[in-house]
């Protein structure tokens, strides 16, 4: 044979349980995992998708979607029950809760038919399987190995509960259990302040549930600025949520009827239900992770700034790496992952704004730094802020909503975060990204044109102030 003489493999007998291999095999079909097998087939590459579960993840099926679609039920019980002050007079009879569930499940189904259709027309091969690691990097499921170039791990998180109480999906639950309650509690205990706990809090209130929140740190929401804690906690106690704060559970009974809850300050709750919302765990264990070469740290995959693993060939993106664990993070990362193996060396992601939204009546919006984390790592010398009130706002006055606009900036430099509070005030996250991410002049944003009447407005009326030309509030 000669040196220039390819050499040829010789055919082998097909092996029924071998892949004959991908260019990226994706274990997780959740927001992560689907953004990533989509963009993957979208730049040419061939990919596998392993879900054992429902395409489209805790997100779609068991999160963000099912529980906003009961928060819209609730605006419209709360509309409802309050309409007369708006002149329409009705009378606001009984939660039907069939038909509840039906109009959350059909709008999850409208959404999961729809991602299905669009995989299926990308080419994309879905195996409904659990799947674990193996050599290669491989993926194992359903009796096959998926061989792939590069493996991308995006498995997603689950409910944690705490020592010493154990949920029972009657009268401990879950989120996931809340979502799927046969009838509506007269009364709900909601431990943990964060983002899910005040959530279900909300809707359960709206709905009539007697509500108590208790939160073991000093505040609500505890990772954000403490201003819009600070007005979320007066609004919910004005609606007639009891909150108790620097408080946690030291004994939880379940019992025929109700729940006991001890507290460590000596009191004594008791609930029909126990909503257990203390946060969520990364979904790794018995994925073949160590044996594969990948390092983990209190259950979450160690990655570089690249989302690649401390195996070269295995990346990993949502949930599992730890940061904040929201499904619009793990879209954008699993975006990220398929262009990194494509080569188009994507920016690495800041993550230090992307939006955190709280979907509560009144909602909450933080982008970018906290005042408190903006002083501590600038010094306080070298931070201003600026508070605007929707009270100001002629489209919050509309809506009936109190809430407030926040900037924290350096000393006459840029916006460095937006945090804001207000009914339906989500919808202005988008804009709070933009500017806190691409750093304009505030003289320059005095200019921006807002439509009127919008909260929108309420952002400019910030850059005014801040610009040192306030129209409707006091600089």
């Amino acid at each position: 044979m000669s040196e220039q003489e390819p050499i040829r493999e010789q055919p082998v007998a097909a092996d029924p349980a071998q892949d004959r291999g991908h260019d990226v095999v994706v274990l997780g079909g959740g927001s992560a995992g689907y953004a990533c097998a989509l963009r993957c087939a979208e730049l040419g590459l061939s990919v596998v998708l392993v879900e054992g579960d429902r395409l489209g993840g805790t997100c779609l099926h068991s999160g963000c979607i099912p529980t906003k679609a009961l928060l819209h039920a609730a605006e419209v019980a709360d509309a409802v029950r309050t309409s007369e002050t708006f002149g329409v007079v009705s009378d606001f009879g009984h939660v039907d809760v069939a038909k509840l569930h039906a109009y959350k499940d059909g709008v999850v189904h409208r959404l999961a038919r729809g991602l299905e259709h669009l995989v299926a027309g990308r080419g994309i091969e879905v195996v409904p399987a659990d799947g674990v690691l193996v050599d290669g990097p491989s993926v194992e499921a359903g009796g096959r190995r998926y061989r792939g170039r590069h493996v991308v791990v995006a498995t997603g998180s689950q409910s944690r509960s705490l020592p010493g109480i154990t949920v029972d999906g009657r009268r401990i639950l879950t989120s996931e259990h809340a979502l799927a309650l046969p009838t509506l509690p007269s009364s709900m205990i909601v431990l943990g302040g964060g983002a899910i706990g005040v959530e279900f809090a909300s809707l359960m209130r709206s709905f009539g549930t007697a509500v108590t929140l208790v939160e073991a740190l000093p505040r609500l929401l505890p990772q954000d600025d403490a201003t819009v804690s600070a007005a979320l906690e007066k609004a919910l106690r004005r609606r007639g949520i009891k909150v108790k704060t620097r408080t946690s559970c030291t004994e939880v009974e379940p019992t025929q009827d109700d729940v006991r809850v001890v507290c460590s300050d000596g009191s004594e709750l008791r609930g029909e239900v126990l909503l257990v919302a203390v946060g969520r765990g990364p979904r790794t264990a018995g994925l073949g992770l160590e044996e594969q070469g990948v390092q983990t740290e209190r259950g979450f995959i160690r990655t570089d700034d690249r989302l690649r693993t401390s195996n070269p060939r295995i990346y990993a993106a949502g949930d599992v790496v730890a940061g904040l664990q929201l499904a619009h993070r793990g879209f954008q990362q699993g975006i990220f992952v398929a262009e990194d193996i494509a080569g188009l060396e994507p920016a690495v992601i800041d993550e230090s704004g992307i939006p955190r939204v709280v979907y509560s009546d009144p909602e909450v919006v933080s982008v970018g730094w906290s005042e408190e984390r903006a002083r501590e790592h600038f010094g306080a010398g070298e931070i201003d802020t600026l508070t605007y009130e929707l009270g100001g706002n002629g489209r919050s006055q509309v809506l009936k909503t109190a809430g407030l606009v926040k900037a924290v900036r350096l000393r006459e430099g840029r916006i460095l975060g937006l945090h804001m509070v207000g009914a339906r005030i989500s919808e202005q996250a988008g804009e709070a990204q933009l500017v806190v991410d691409l750093g304009p002049d505030v003289q320059r944003l005095a200019q921006l044109v807002h439509a009127h009447p919008t909260q929108n407005e309420a952002l400019g009326e910030t850059y005014l102030a801040l610009a040192g030309k306030p129209l409707h509030s006091h600089a």
